[in-house]
């Protein structure tokens, strides 16, 4: 969700390579993007009010949307808008969790969501950033009945991963993380979710963003799932980046 369209095709046309199918007025000139093989990796919307925040917006599917919503307030979350049909797309809602990052969900329609994730120029992670780290880790069990392992040593690095209900708990069938902010992060930095794009080389990632006019916050570094940084475009929507074929077992000090 951005203020200027136009300006938000240039800067990730030319930073991953998308193409955009323009939107029509009904529905918010909500612009659909595509990987060079056709395929739909993600959206841009410009913003309805101006002073909403310039954002990447994760949606989780769901069957039923509605029955998520109750979970979602029975679970301590609130709803930021009541699921409503998107014409024959399907049907979305947004929610904020318990210690306040922003969410939608979405009831597949024709609309059914990413036809590409994991390659460059495509979706890959999420994490949710948080200090309410026990009620967060609660209510996403609770509300898609994921299960969950810390794989941090909970204290200096708190870093829970979630699965799909009925699977095992392992890096293969990880597909959300959730870390736990502490005194190194301002006060005044609110919950909020960071989006991963996968990139064939980080750092030249990190290169064009510069010039392009966005920013740079962290690295590029190295992982052990990566090299990754953290960035935003130049209107100020923070989201990550990571090449995931160059990965380090262990990282210096």
């Amino acid at each position: 969700m951005l203020s200027d369209l136009e300006a938000g095709k240039r800067f990730y046309g030319e930073l991953f390579g998308w193409t955009f199918q323009d939107g029509d007025k009904e529905y918010g000139y909500y612009t659909q993007a595509f990987a060079a093989d056709g395929k739909n990796v993600a959206a841009l919307s410009p913003k309805p009010d101006g002073r909403m925040p310039t954002v990447w917006n994760l949606y989780f599917a769901s069957a039923d949307a509605k029955g998520t919503a109750a979970r979602i307030r029975e679970a301590g979350g609130q709803l930021v808008t009541e699921p409503m049909d998107v014409g024959s797309y399907g049907t979305m809602l947004m929610a904020a969790d318990p210690g306040g990052a922003v969410f939608g969900v979405w009831q597949a329609g024709t609309h059914k969501g990413f036809e590409k994730t994991g390659e460059p120029g495509s979706y890959t992670w999420a994490e949710i950033l948080t200090r309410e780290a026990e009620r967060v880790d609660t209510f996403y069990e609770t509300v898609f009945g994921y299960g969950s392992r810390q794989i941090g040593d909970g204290e200096n690095f708190d870093y829970q991963v979630f699965a799909p209900e009925g699977k095992e708990v392992a890096p293969a069938n990880a597909v959300l993380g959730r870390f736990r902010m502490g005194s190194e992060f301002p006060a005044e930095l609110p919950a909020h979710y960071d989006v991963y794009f996968a990139v064939e080389d980080a750092d030249r990632a990190a290169e064009t963003i510069r010039r392009l006019g966005g920013r740079v916050n962290r690295g590029p570094e190295d992982s052990a799932f990566g090299r990754f940084a953290v960035v935003a475009d130049d209107q100020g929507a923070n989201f990550s980046i990571i090449d995931q074929s160059t990965r380090v077992e262990e990282v210096p000090a």
